[in-house]
């Protein structure tokens, strides 16, 4: 029997990275992703949180946050907006907002974006990482942090969401992952939920990233779906594919009201969009409208999941197995 070649392309571990540094993020013990790092540019070890900014070369600034890949300079608006323009677009008239974590100003900068925003309240729990991204991370906020209308709390946001007497046409979580001893994992429970959903008015959208779509990590997503399922009237997924994760991140849309993202109309979404100070440049109506139509594989593997996430069985998950 003659002998099979190994192919060109098959390489020996030793011989996948050329010389110098490298972030690696093994997803799956078998799967990972890599980023050529070109410069250690600054680091944030806090009490809750270590940050670092790195400069790569396919996506320029990289913010890691416990080892995860937090978001890029090049596509961080793929999320960002991902995250908050199809509630922001859908609501009626939204004029107050609350961001869950976004320590980068991100999230806030894109609420701000819209002229009918009165006011937004931004809680995140690590003082050091919004200090940290106020100085570095520009790019991102684009001055966020100075907006008169953003009242900046650095403060654990789960406090906030049980004490406040403030209610929000708007409630965004834009959480770290729900890592085992991390500052987090409780703000994903069916308790947590219960309180939020009060401080939302009655036509009020609740919105969360809900981590990846990818059939390999499709665990976390199912889970938080049922989990606010016992909570809203309307839960809808959706997703969008973030280059620098090198995979889709998924996303959850919550509401009491009649809004539905299954019958939203992309032009309505796109003549919503005129009270936007700048243009997006990532979303428009068709791909909001788009991000809803979830493959049936996921749709399925919704159906069969039974999780419930709670204080006493919690879920806790993270992108990077490293």
């Amino acid at each position: 029997m003659k002998k099979t070649r190994k192919p060109d392309w098959l390489k020996n571990s030793s011989a996948i990275l050329p010389g110098g540094d490298w972030f690696v993020e093994f997803f799956t013990p078998g799967e990972l992703h890599a980023h050529r790092a070109e410069k250690l540019l600054e680091t944030s070890d806090t009490a809750f949180q270590k940050a670092a900014l790195i400069r790569t070369g396919a996506f320029g600034e990289v913010l890691v946050i416990d080892g995860e890949t937090q978001s890029s300079r090049l596509d961080e608006f793929f999320y960002h907006e991902s995250l908050v323009c199809p509630a922001l677009l859908s609501h009626r008239a939204p004029r107050t907002a609350l961001v869950l974590g976004g320590g980068e100003g991100a999230t806030a900068r894109e609420i701000l974006n819209s002229r009918g925003i009165e006011s937004v309240v931004m809680a995140d729990i690590d003082f050091n990482i919004l200090r940290f991204a106020r100085k570095h991370l520009g790019a991102w906020h684009k001055g966020a942090f100075d907006d008169p209308r953003l009242r900046l709390l650095a403060q654990d946001a789960g406090k906030l969401v049980e004490n406040t007497a403030l209610r929000f046409d708007l409630v965004y979580s834009d959480l770290p992952s729900p890592i085992k001893g991390g500052p987090a994992f409780g703000l994903y429970t069916l308790e947590f939920y219960r309180r939020l959903k009060k401080i939302l008015k009655p036509d009020g959208i609740f919105t969360t990233h809900a981590g990846p779509g990818t059939p390999l990590q499709f665990d976390l997503h199912p889970a938080l779906y049922n989990t606010l399922r016992r909570v809203f009237t309307t839960v809808r997924s959706y997703t969008a594919f973030i280059p620098s994760y090198d995979m889709p991140w998924s996303f959850l849309f919550c509401t009491d009201s009649s809004i539905d993202p299954l019958t939203m109309k992309a032009a309505a979404l796109d003549r919503a969009a005129s009270i936007l100070k700048r243009p997006l440049r990532y979303l428009d109506g068709g791909s909001i409208t788009g991000a809803f139509a979830l493959p049936k594989y996921y749709k399925d593997r919704i159906r069969a999941s039974r999780g419930i996430i709670t204080r006493s069985r919690p879920m806790f998950f993270t992108t990077s197995q490293n």
